[in-house]
């Protein structure tokens, strides 16, 4: 590389070390957040065809603590299915969170991939790690096809409200990063064939900060035979896992 090369990459470099060093700050005051996933403490799924009454349910409420609803739909019956999320500003999990462990920046992780749509609305199956064993269909707009390691794959991201989340796991999951595999928004403007996944903004999912969470593994596609040494690695607690 030329030295004029050089002084040409090293600003961009830092102007993207520093948007990602953002993003890691962001993130962790979206966790710590009164309604981050930290603080969620119970999920309680309604009887079949019940709705929830939040204005009943949150009379006589404890300060800091506050209550959602979630709506997703039986993968048997087809039918909706309601619950009520309960929220603790001053959770265990809150109390006792240190950080998330995460790899250093690493330009050689940002990588193009090419994006293909699909016409109409195909649904992959995706199990669920509070499932045991039984998926649930989601919505996957498009194929991303890349090549890591050498290796060609065309992974599957579903739509999650308009923005493509591929849930990826690699031979890292258990030894160095969270065991049921991790999360990566992948930006799409809805026009272009080319997407950028850069999995240094790879993260934990949900489940790794609250066992209240229902989070999709990793289907057999989106599982890459090379460490992705990229992104978050683990959360850290002061008695080892959160206190839910």
């Amino acid at each position: 590389m030329s030295e004029r090369s050089e002084s040409t990459a090293e600003p961009f470099r830092g102007a993207a070390e520093r948007a990602w060093e953002q993003w890691r700050t962001e993130r962790l005051r979206a966790l710590c957040a009164p309604q981050g996933n930290l603080a969620l403490v119970e999920t309680s799924w309604l009887p079949d065809g019940e709705r929830p009454d939040l204005e009943a349910a949150s009379r006589a409420l404890p300060g800091g603590v506050t209550l959602t609803t979630v709506r997703r739909t039986d993968p048997v019956t087809g039918a909706p299915e309601y619950a009520v999320r309960r929220w603790d500003a001053a959770s265990p999990a809150l109390r006792a969170f240190e950080g998330v462990e995460t790899y250093p920046y690493d330009p050689a992780w940002v990588l193009e991939a090419e994006y293909t749509p699909v016409e109409g609305a195909r649904k992959v199956p995706f199990e669920h790690i509070r499932d045991y064993g039984g998926p649930r269909e989601l919505v996957v707009p498009g194929d991303i096809a890349l090549t890591v390691g050498g290796t060609a794959y065309t992974l599957s991201a579903f739509d999650d409200d308009g923005t493509l989340l591929l849930v990826f796991g690699d031979p890292t999951n258990g030894a160095e990063t969270y065991g049921a595999g991790r999360f990566l928004f992948v930006p799409h403007d809805g026009e272009s064939r080319r997407v950028v996944l850069d999995f240094n903004r790879a993260f934990v999912p949900p489940c790794g900060f609250s066992d209240q969470y229902n989070c999709p593994m990793p289907p057999r596609q989106n599982r890459f035979h090379v460490p992705i040494e990229a992104g978050e690695k683990r959360p850290v607690f002061r008695d080892g896992s959160p206190a839910h």
